[in-house]
């Protein structure tokens, strides 16, 4: 089980985006934080960075995983998210 913390960049775009795409991807970033396993097919490892991805719909979400921490670095469509990463 991890503990989930949010970059700004993070808490900007689920504050922007619409209620429903917001909802369903905080509760799948929950429920892998909950249970890691469950998602294990939604999870890919970036090449050459310390980072994961995991697939909500068209979104992305950018982390990493630091003990019992789950770090929330980057959120967005799938063509844009992995600029600047």
């Amino acid at each position: 089980m991890f503990e989930i913390r949010y970059s700004a960049q993070a808490r900007q775009f689920l504050r922007k985006a619409n209620k429903a795409d917001a909802d369903r991807i905080r509760a799948k970033i929950e429920q892998y934080a909950e249970s890691p396993d469950s998602l294990k097919n939604q999870i890919k490892k970036l090449q050459g960075l310390p980072y994961y991805r995991l697939r909500v719909g068209d979104y992305r979400v950018i982390f990493n995983e630091t003990g019992a921490i789950m770090k929330i670095e980057k959120i967005g469509k799938r063509g844009d998210v992995y600029r600047g990463v």
